[in-house]
Formats: structure tokens, sequence, C-alpha cells
């Protein structure tokens, strides 16, 4: 069992971070980097056993449509790997995931959300491939495929899986309900995909409503399951609010079910904070963390 971390961005605005951008985190690059090196320890201390960098939106088109150089923005993208290390290494331990967030987050138009992109399988592969093997290339110990709402673009990571043969990688995707990825596609027939894929070391789902978390994991067959729900909360426009907030200790206590049902991976997405990881912790292993 592997305890992941939770919302980074989530953190990253509780520690005071202004995220109102299209880059989202990777704004905090730029900015205030300090940050996220605190982000990452906080996680580390509340129990964490891995830090998924701050690259989920930062790639090289996102950062010269800002104004940056190409040179600039891949420093930047190597920056927040360097953040992730420093961190762990300032905590004593820890597995350090390099982000590869969707081209949808790059979109920035909530394709991340449904799968409906403009890109075939060819321009997804080419869309991703330099942030990549940055990425792989980097101090990183593994990439985190995440939030991957489209089985098209699942097949071209495992194709740009097969250009890094020495990088190992998770793969998560986005899920609309208890059965599907968020363009519609079976999430067994997505998972089937890195089933025989030896550089995968688990396959799972992330930023997806903890109440389809149960019926998801009994989808996944032939890699350990991982899962990092939202928390569950739904935004109000009226009210420009979040509502339905997720207690730490019911997230917990749910963590020891989706644990208990198969997932080898658990942690916290969108909305997560270092107490939800906390409780996870305690449920799962009955351990008091710093």
């Amino acid at each position: 069992m592997v305890i992941l971390d939770g919302g980074l961005a989530t953190h990253l605005e509780a520690l005071g971070a202004d995220l109102r951008d299209e880059l989202w985190s990777a704004k905090v690059l730029l900015e205030n980097p300090a940050v996220i090196r605190q982000a990452h320890l906080d996680y580390f201390a509340a129990g964490a056993e891995v830090a998924t960098t701050a690259s989920y939106q930062a790639s090289i088109p996102a950062f010269v449509r800002r104004g940056l150089s190409p040179a600039e923005a891949e420093d930047l993208i190597l920056l927040s790997v360097h953040l992730a290390v420093e961190a762990r290494d300032a905590h004593g331990s820890g597995t350090v995931a390099a982000s590869v967030g969707p081209y949808g987050a790059y979109l920035a138009n909530g394709a991340e959300y449904t799968g409906d992109y403009d890109l075939d399988e060819d321009g997804l592969t080419d869309w991703h491939r330099e942030r990549w093997h940055i990425l792989a290339g980097s101090e990183a110990d593994l990439l985190a495929c995440e939030t991957i709402p489209s089985y098209t673009e699942a097949r071209a990571l495992k194709r740009l899986l097969a250009e890094t043969p020495e990088m190992r990688a998770w793969v998560s995707f986005s899920c609309r309900d208890g059965e599907r990825i968020n363009d519609g596609t079976p999430l067994k027939e997505a998972a089937a995909l890195f089933a025989g894929d030896p550089q995968v070391i688990a396959v799972g789902v992330n930023c997806t409503a903890p109440r389809h978390i149960l019926s998801l994991i009994g989808q996944i067959k032939g890699k350990p399951a991982m899962v990092y729900p939202n928390s569950g909360e739904l935004w109000d426009a009226a009210s420009h609010s979040w509502l339905g907030l997720a207690d730490p200790m019911e997230f917990g206590q749910a963590a020891a079910e989706w644990n208990a049902a198969g997932s080898a991976f658990v942690g916290g997405c969108c909305r997560t904070t270092p107490e939800h990881i906390r409780q996870i912790r305690a449920h799962l292993t009955g351990e008091p963390t710093g």
C-alpha cells in the first residue's frame, strides 16, 4: 500500500497562492516556487509517500503562449521536479512523480472533463512528446499520467512510454460515473491498454467523485489499482462557492474501504488537503503523523 499526496493546487491556495489563471498551479512556478516546495513538505509531513509535481498544467506551448521562450519553459518544467526532489530530500524519504496532465488542461476550456479534443492520436502524441521527454529525463522517479479523459489520449501516452523504455509511470483516468472514463469509454477497456505493460506500475482513477470509486476499482484488471478522487464537492455557480465539503475523517474512512476493495495506492485530488492525507494514513495504518 502506498499513500499518495492530495490536491496540490488546493493547498497552494491555502498557502496564499492566487491560481486564477489558465496556467493554474504552473503559474506559481513563475511567481513563488518556494511555496510549491512548502506544499510538498506539508503533504509529506501529513503522511504522504509521494510528491506529485506542479507540472500538470506546465507545458512548452502554455508557457510560450505566456511570452516565455521554449528554453525558459523547459527550465520551469524541470523546476517543478526539482522542488519536489528538494522536499523529498528534506523529509528524508519518498517518491517524486512528475505530473503529465492531459491535453485538455492546456486547452483550459473544460475538455479535460470531457475528452472532446481537436487532435487525433498522432496529434496528441506529438503534442505530449516534448514535455514527456523533458520529464522522463528529469530527476523524477516516475511519470504520473493523470486525469486522462480520453481513450485516444491514453493510446498516445502508451506510444510515448515505448519511446522511454527506462521510465516507469502510472496512468490514472478521470471518470464520469462508476463505469466509464469521461469520453464514454468503459474504464475496463481503457485500463486494459496498460495491463501487460511492464513500465506501468499502476492504473487508476483520479479527479472523480468518491461515490464512484468502489465500482471503478472493480474495473481495473492486470495492474495494481490506484485511486485519488476529489473531495466530492460540487461548485455552485449561483453562490460562487463549493458545496458538500467532504469531511477529512470520512474521507479517511472511505480510503480504508477503497484499500480493502483492492486499491494499492490511495490519495486525494482536487479540494483535498494535508488533513485528508493525515486521515488516510491514520485509517490505513494506525500510524500517527508529524
